[in-house]
């Protein structure tokens, strides 16, 4: 229990960090006139700032509330990227926006189950959908941090979704016809 307890918080503490690095290195991409994605940029530092924030707070809710206190964190850190790649009128073709704006919805989903399966049913027996959670929020977060840093379709989850809707267009076409 002591240990799982503390590695826990130390792999908080690293996903902080990654995203924390990941703005850092933005930056300097940035000012090193390397690459100037405003919205890669906003990216990075709005979701390094929810997750310090949240980090943070961690401490005061520590029960199983915290679920919807991190949904609700996720919500609005995708409401301010969204935001903020609306006022820079960028294009949203990076594919780190893409692979965060997914992370954050696919978080989101996961917080709001835990927290629907504890308080709404109240379960207390251990099942599957702790164990998707454990892996999952822990396998999205790092997967987004290493979207902002390499900024590519590290899964291939964009080539997929344009492999899709090409055959999808092509049988509209093939269709109509």
């Amino acid at each position: 229990m002591y240990l799982t307890e503390h590695f826990g918080l130390s792999l908080g503490a690293l996903v902080v960090w990654g995203f924390m690095m990941a703005f850092f290195f933005n930056l300097f991409l940035w000012f090193a006139d390397l690459k100037r994605d405003k919205v890669l940029l906003i990216t990075s530092f709005v979701t390094f700032i929810s997750y310090f924030v949240s980090d943070h707070l961690f401490t005061w809710f520590e029960n199983s509330g915290i679920y919807l206190q991190w949904a609700l964190y996720d919500i609005a850190t995708l409401s301010l990227i969204l935001a903020g790649a609306f006022i820079v009128k960028a294009s949203l073709k990076s594919p780190a926006f893409v692979y965060v704006v997914i992370g954050l919805l696919a978080n989101t989903f996961l917080f709001f189950f835990m927290y629907y399966d504890l308080h709404i049913i109240e379960n207390t027996n251990p099942w599957i959908l702790w164990d998707i959670y454990s892996f999952g929020v822990n396998i999205v977060d790092f997967t987004m941090i290493v979207a902002l840093i390499v900024d590519r379709d590290i899964l291939g989850l964009i080539k997929l979704k344009n492999g899709i809707k090409a055959l999808f267009k092509g049988q509209q076409v093939k269709h109509t016809a």
